[in-house]
């Protein structure tokens, strides 16, 4: 990692990330919080689990929150307190809705994302009085559904928040282990096209592993480059 100008204007400086440096970083923090509650390294992670490390790593989680009054697809938020731990706050109607537990637990872990890796900057450089009064959300960052995987690479912060949401519930190591025998099975050995027939198995098998949904699935395939709009070529399979 390193510092960049962050051409926003929100910060002086922000954290670049390469990819590869995120599934690192978030596949160590998920291996070691699991190793030490449960004395072994096993996924998916669950629901609770996920409550409980937030939990430990902020000043409060607040799952029933309303968010309304921030927009009407808004369903995450962490509140940054410089010197002390955020505050964050999900949307009620993902915890009051059993359908919509694989979206809960999206967006548990794209808040957790900011948690680890954005609070820092808000140590760093404080929003001034001046500023909040102007602007009271500018100690926030408010997450949108529509954002909460796949943000466009200049809002950094939605999209390493959505990368590392990725990297927290199907860690990379973990995700080629589940899928290494369909490949070698059906000897898939370059990029598989998204919409194809062994692309969407492999959506499917990544969706029941990590008990996330299949936009989550997806979208965790195409950054580690193992989906793509189109396949390798039909040369590469064993049709």
């Amino acid at each position: 990692m390193r510092y960049v100008p962050d051409k926003t204007g929100r910060f002086s400086q922000r954290p670049h990330f390469k990819p590869q440096e995120l599934d690192r970083e978030c596949e160590s923090i998920i291996a070691t919080f699991l190793k030490e509650r449960r004395g072994d390294v096993s996924y998916p992670i669950s629901t609770d689990e996920l409550t409980v490390l937030i939990e430990r790593d902020t000043e409060s989680l607040d799952q029933f929150a309303d968010l309304s009054a921030y927009g009407p697809n808004v369903e995450g938020l962490t509140l940054f307190q410089p010197g002390r731990k955020p505050q964050v706050k999900i949307s009620a109607r993902l915890a009051e809705d059993e359908r919509r537990q694989n979206r809960l637990r999206t967006t548990l872990a794209h808040e957790y994302g900011h948690v680890r890796f954005h609070a820092i900057l808000w140590d760093m450089e404080p929003p001034s009085a001046d500023l909040l009064r102007r602007k009271p959300t500018a100690n926030m960052q408010i997450c949108y559904r529509d954002t909460m995987l796949d943000a466009v690479q200049t809002d950094w912060m939605e999209w390493q928040a959505g990368y590392a949401c990725g990297a927290f519930l199907m860690p990379a190591t973990a995700l080629r282990q589940l899928i290494r025998s369909y490949l070698e099975r059906h000897g898939l050995f370059g990029v598989v096209g998204e919409r194809d027939p062994h692309g969407q198995d492999l959506i499917e098998i990544v969706k029941g592993g990590f008990e996330v949904s299949g936009d989550a699935a997806r979208i965790r395939l195409i950054k580690l480059g193992i989906l793509g709009p189109t396949g390798a070529g039909p040369s590469l399979f064993n049709l």
